[in-house]
């Protein structure tokens, strides 16, 4: 009889994402160094740099520092985090990058059977989590007429009739780029108090005014005396996000969640030990006082997403409306528009694997490079 993997790793299916495809420029005979990659959502200015000189100057402690198992708790990089966020240590789960967390949740809180609410288009990694727990999934789906806007009366609807036991919410969404507010969120907490809420803010510092979720994640939402209950009853919140996206770190893999001290000590007795290794540990601690770094790096960031928004429009490509620094644009066949840049070494993320075919999403990087990619889309649109 054959060894077969348990029925629900069968159904997994792959995720895929934006960023380069070795592989594929292999076959195409382009090296990655030449392409110019507007598929991933990072800072296009890289990281800061004081991380880059720690990293390039490590010299003789590098061997000292891959010599040993790194520290499993990322103490050093909690407390900083802590101290920055104005939470407590115990609030905080560092991972290898924000998905590790989204698995880590899925495998702590969900079972076979148990019902997930994700809301679509979104990132496809909620989706494997949950097959890979054996959770059943319930999605609603945003639309294009709305813009991508989410209703969150139908929402309220989906909870009240399937009592999920979980919830993954994207804000701002990937790939839509769209956000809601505070008020809007706080109505679905009202309505979950038996569910794990999982809010991913990966994007969240490319928001301009973004509300703070973190006193909702560890503290009750409401006020005690509004319900006939404790604080720990009405703990479900859990946000996650990036280190890896704002500081331009995705090859070290790195972020954090925050939640009550309840679900952080859950998640972390699933969690593989040492799933930090010392240099992305390292890097995060220096980067969490790079405020001003990344503050210069908005202003430049919104002035190339201002050139993309109006020189597609000028070829009639009118990005659709986001709220974070990547935005979708329908271009008919997403594939094939997507392949002809690349065979210019430009690369837009083809969104058909979000179930959006006719739309690619862009995210600007540096002026220049933005210049290059408007005109090699007139190249390949007006063929």
């Amino acid at each position: 009889m054959p060894l077969l993997p348990r029925s629900e790793i069968k159904q997994v299916v792959v995720c895929q994402h934006g960023g380069i495809d070795y592989a594929e420029l292999e076959a195409l005979g382009i090296a990655p160094q030449d392409v110019v990659d507007f598929s991933a959502n990072l800072n296009p200015f890289g990281p800061p740099p004081a991380v880059v000189e720690a990293l390039n100057n490590v010299g003789c402690e590098l061997s000292e520092a891959i010599s040993h198992y790194p520290d499993s708790e990322a103490s050093h990089l909690r407390h900083c985090l802590a101290e920055k966020l104005g939470i407590g240590v115990g609030n905080i789960l560092v991972g290898s990058g924000s998905t590790e967390l989204i698995r880590l949740a899925a495998l702590a809180y969900f079972g076979k059977g148990d019902r997930v609410l994700i809301i679509e288009p979104t990132f496809g990694e909620y989706q494997v989590a949950c097959q890979i727990a054996g959770a059943s999934l319930i999605t609603q789906q945003t639309k294009r007429e709305n813009d991508f806007r989410l209703s969150i009366y139908e929402t309220i609807q989906l909870i009240n009739q399937h009592r999920p036991k979980g919830i993954f919410i994207c804000n701002p969404n990937n790939p839509t780029g769209r956000y809601f507010s505070r008020e809007d969120f706080e109505k679905i907490l009202d309505v979950t108090m038996d569910s794990l809420v999982v809010l991913d803010e990966a994007y969240i510092s490319f928001v301009d005014n973004a509300w703070s979720s973190l006193n909702l994640a560890v503290h009750s939402p409401l006020p005690a005396e509004a319900l006939s209950m404790t604080k720990e009853q009405r703990s479900n919140l859990l946000v996650l996000r990036s280190m890896t996206k704002d500081y331009g770190m995705a090859g070290l893999r790195l972020g954090y969640g925050v939640a009550t001290e309840e679900i952080i000590a859950t998640l972390r007795r699933i969690c593989p030990p040492w799933n930090v290794n010392a240099l992305a540990q390292r890097a995060g601690i220096i980067a969490v006082s790079e405020e001003e770094y990344w503050q210069r790096c908005q202003v430049d960031i919104r002035e190339a997403r201002k050139y993309l928004v109006a020189e597609l429009s000028n070829l009639g490509l009118p990005p659709l409306p986001s709220e974070t620094n990547f935005f979708l644009v329908e271009v008919g066949d997403a594939f094939w528009f997507r392949r002809e840049l690349l065979k210019r070494k430009v690369l837009v993320r083809d969104c058909t694997s979000f179930g959006l075919p006719q739309y690619v999403r862009i995210a600007p990087r540096t002026l220049p490079e933005c210049q290059r990619l408007i005109a090699t889309i007139k190249e390949v649109w007006n063929r």
